[in-house]
């Protein structure tokens, strides 16, 4: 299985942060992405700089009929559809998707990295991960999605809100 995961801090000429997710995730499935589970909406403060607006995020399980290197593809034409442009390292996004887990394949290419190297230390990755897919392994610490939790310091685990509202969107 795939692990994605989709954040927004930015309204985008389609809405809200909440339509910029709704709308990656209808661009995902019409590209042939088959979505399993989503995730309920996550809300964190943004990092590092904590006055830009709070993140929304969400994971997704899903799978996919080529290599990570297509998928990472179609992914960066869906950011730029919803309206994302390169800006500086951390600096607010109307979407950003990133690709957590590919089947458990270990890649260190000039393009991809596989596991996402930060995703053991992101309460915003973790949490929604352990919402969907409770028995996740990391493939290169070879920790459960639990101990990666705990791992997390105390702040990192409080300031991570689950809201009670889904992606609305029949899958």
């Amino acid at each position: 299985m795939i692990h994605l995961n989709i954040g927004s801090n930015l309204n985008s000429k389609f809405g809200s942060r909440f339509d910029n997710i709704t709308i990656a995730i209808d661009l995902l499935l019409s590209a042939k992405v088959k979505i399993k589970k989503i995730s309920n909406f996550y809300e964190t403060p943004s990092y590092p700089n904590k006055k830009f607006p709070n993140y929304l995020n969400v994971g997704i399980l899903c799978s996919f009929n080529g290599n990570p290197e297509i998928l990472f593809g179609i992914i960066k034409s869906i950011e730029k559809k919803i309206g994302r442009f390169k800006t500086k390292k951390n600096d607010p996004r109307v979407c950003d998707i990133d690709i957590i887990d590919y089947n458990s394949d270990i890649v260190k290419k000039a393009s991809i990295t596989l596991p996402h190297l930060r995703c053991h230390t992101r309460n915003f990755v973790l949490y929604p991960i352990k919402e969907i897919d409770p028995n996740w392994i990391h493939p290169v610490l070879k920790q459960n999605i639990n101990y990666l939790i705990k791992k997390l310091d105390f702040k990192s685990r409080i300031e991570i809100t689950r809201l009670g509202k889904n992606v609305n969107i029949k899958l």
